[in-house]
């Protein structure tokens, strides 16, 4: 019997070993995702994942590269900088409610506000400013949200995206963003990360799946031309996809894993907007 309740103490001390190593923080989490990009696409320069599947792809990526010569898109991009600088009723424009004018700043969006206790992503910002100013707040994942942010953020592009996490309230938000990416859903059973994690490079019907590392460089997408989406409206698009009911525009879930994406996406050079198929 003390030969039995040695052994069981032991055990339990060696458990109690291992569950109290060193836990994995988001760094960790980027610099694992990146040694399994590089091992299973030795050929893809990292600077090349804003590309997602076209970097897998020279002859789509040659393709691409020739439509956006002469982006279908710059119409509609012209009434998002029309948006952009038309004075409030107050005669202020949105270039009062960013640093530098707006000018290389998308890159460091979201961010964790403390004050507040949540994710604030940059269309956040675009209605804060808005309501600061007296005016009316723009539908989140809406079309006039869609074509403002896609100028919007073109003044930041070349700049690297630098999401940071830091505190107790930011990791909680960055940790929950990660469950939600990891979550299996829907009828069909898949989660974010089966597709664009363990699934990357390989086709469903005729569309190759993405790296989830550079997805969040290039938002919002002109898709065929003129249809624009923005991050959170493909979210609810996959949701659909896997026949699962998708999340409210700007709910916690779609906030939180858009901070954990995109903090994946650290180091990369912005590319906004962006034609898709």
């Amino acid at each position: 019997m003390k030969r039995k309740l040695t052994l069981i103490t032991a055990g339990l001390i060696l458990l109690g070993c291992a569950n109290t190593g060193p836990a994995k923080g988001p760094e960790e989490d980027r610099n694992a995702l990146l040694k399994h990009y590089q091992q299973t696409f030795p050929d893809i320069k990292f600077e090349n994942y804003i590309y997602g599947a076209l970097a897998m792809n020279p002859d789509a990526k040659a393709q691409y590269d020739e439509i956006m010569s002469f982006p279908p898109y710059s119409i509609d991009l012209d009434k998002g900088q029309k948006m952009w600088g038309t004075p409030f009723k107050n005669g202020k424009t949105f270039t009062s409610c960013f640093p530098n004018g707006g000018k290389n700043v998308a890159g460091n969006y979201p961010y964790f506000d403390n004050a507040a206790n949540r994710v604030v992503t940059f269309e956040n910002a675009i209605n804060a400013c808005l309501k600061t100013n007296g005016e009316e707040e723009l539908e989140y994942a809406g079309k006039e949200m869609g074509l403002l942010t896609a100028y919007a953020r073109s003044l930041s592009d070349g700049m690297k995206v630098n999401v940071k996490v830091e505190g107790s309230g930011a990791l909680a938000a960055y940790e929950k963003g990660k469950k939600y990416y990891e979550t299996r859903n829907g009828q069909l059973n898949f989660s974010c990360k089966s597709c664009h994690v363990q699934s990357a490079g390989k086709y469903i019907r005729s569309d190759q799946l993405s790296m989830m590392i550079g997805q969040a460089s290039h938002w919002p997408e002109f898709r065929g031309g003129t249809d624009i989406v923005t991050l959170q409206g493909r979210f609810k698009q996959c949701e659909k996809n896997v026949r699962a009911k998708p999340k409210a525009a700007n709910s916690e879930e779609y906030n939180n894993m858009e901070y954990y994406i995109t903090y994946m996406s650290n180091g990369l050079p912005m590319q906004t907007p962006v034609f898709r198929k």
